[in-house]
C-alpha cells in the first residue's frame, strides 16, 4: 500500500490545500479550518527552531487529549523533531525514565489534569539530564517553565522560509515517535516509528474503515498509538474534524455527541454497551453517528445489532 505522502509535514501541507476552508480542529472556544491550523503548526515548528531544536532532536508531551497537544507534536514533526508521547498516568519517575532513554530535551505538559501537576511529579522524580526546558499548555506556570503563549510568540524569530526548508528536509526513513510501552513487565520500552510507514499504515486503516471527512471524537487517549496516529493523522489525511476529549465518561460523551455533530465514535465494547444501557438514552440524540471502530475484547453479536438499530451506525 503506498500513500500520497512520504512524511508528515507532507501531509499537513496537503491536507491544507485539499481541505483547505473545512474544520480540522475544534476544541472549546478554538475552531480551526485545515489551512488555519496548518499555520497553527508552522508557528510551533518556528518557536521550536527559535528555541534550538535540530532535526533528530527528542520532544516528549505528558498531558491529555487538547488543541495545544495536537499542535505542539505536530509543530515538532515540521520541525524535523521526534515526538515522545508519555502516558498521562505515568508516575514522576516512570516519566522520567521515558525522557531520560529518549534524551528528551523539551517537554510539554500540564499542571491541572484531574488535580495532577505534572512539572511537581517531574521535579520531585528528578529532571531529566538533557531536559532543557518544560513548556505548559494549561494550567498554572511555575518560575521553572514557560506557557505556551509565550512560547509561541518565539515564532517571529525564525524566518518562514527557513521552517519550510526545515519541513522539506524531512525523510520518509526519519523517525516521526518514539512510541513507549507502560512497562507492566518491567521498564517501558521505545518502539521507533518512521514517517514513510506511519503515513502508509495508517492511510490503509483510513481506507478500511471509510473514514471520511467524518467529525471525530477522539477519546483515545494522543498519547497512545491509536489517539495520535488513528485520530489526529488519520484526521488529516480524510479531511475530519479532530475533536479532542480528555477524559472519557459516557455522560460527557453523550452530551457531546449531537452539540459536536459526531459522526466518528471509536473505543472498546464496553463504550457502546455503556451508552446503549442508558437510562437516558431516548432523550440523547444520536442521528449524526456513522462510523465506530472496537475491539480489544469479546464484541457480543447482539450489541453489534443495537448499535445500528438504536444508535444509528452504518
Amino acid at each position: 500500500m503506498t500513500a500520497p505522502w512520504s512524511t508528515i509535514p507532507r501531509l499537513i501541507d496537503d491536507a491544507a490545500e485539499r481541505f483547505a476552508e473545512a474544520e480540522a480542529i475544534a476544541d472549546g472556544e478554538i475552531s480551526w479550518s485545515f489551512a488555519e491550523f496548518r499555520t497553527e503548526i508552522y508557528r510551533a515548528a518556528a518557536a521550536l527552531m527559535a528555541s534550538g531544536i535540530e532535526a533528530g532532536d527528542r520532544v516528549a508531551l505528558w498531558a491529555p487529549n487538547c488543541w495545544e497537544w495536537a499542535t505542539a507534536a505536530l509543530g515538532v514533526h515540521v520541525a524535523g523533531g521526534i515526538v515522545v508521547p508519555i502516558n498521562t498516568r505515568f508516575k514522576g519517575r516512570e516519566a522520567a525514565y521515558v525522557m531520560e532513554a529518549s534524551q528528551v530535551r523539551v517537554l510539554f505538559t500540564v499542571t491541572d489534569f484531574l488535580d495532577t501537576d505534572y512539572v511537581s511529579l517531574l521535579t520531585e522524580a528528578g529532571l531529566p539530564a538533557k531536559l532543557e526546558e518544560v513548556i505548559v499548555l494549561r494550567g498554572s506556570v511555575p518560575e521553572t517553565a514557560t506557557d505556551f503563549a509565550s512560547f509561541m510568540t518565539r515564532a517571529g524569530e525564525v524566518d518562514a522560509a527557513a521552517v519550510v526548508a526545515r519541513a522539506e528536509n524531512v525523510g520518509g526513513d526519519d523517525l516521526c515517535n518514539i512510541m513507549f510501552t507502560s512497562g507492566t513487565t518491567g521498564a517501558p520500552k521505545g518502539a521507533m516509528l518512521t514517517h514513510s510507514a506511519t503515513c502508509r499504515g495508517y492511510k490503509s486503516w483510513s481506507d478500511v474503515i471509510g473514514l471520511d471527512r467524518d467529525r471525530y471524537l477522539i477519546i483515545n487517549p494522543f498519547f497512545h498509538s491509536f489517539g495520535l496516529n488513528a485520530g489526529i493523522l488519520a484526521c488529516l489525511m480524510t479531511g475530519s474534524t479532530i475533536l479532542p476529549h480528555p477524559v472519557f465518561d459516557v455522560p460527557s460523551v453523550m452530551a457531546r455527541i449531537p452539540v459536536d455533530r459526531v459522526s466518528m465514535l471509536p473505543g472498546p465494547p464496553a463504550i457502546y454497551q455503556t451508552i446503549l444501557n442508558h437510562p437516558d438514552l431516548d432523550t440523547f440524540d444520536m442521528s449524526t453517528l456513522r462510523l465506530a471502530v472496537t475491539g480489544a475484547a469479546a464484541i457480543p453479536v447482539e450489541m453489534i445489532v443495537q448499535m445500528r438499530e438504536r444508535l444509528g451506525f452504518e
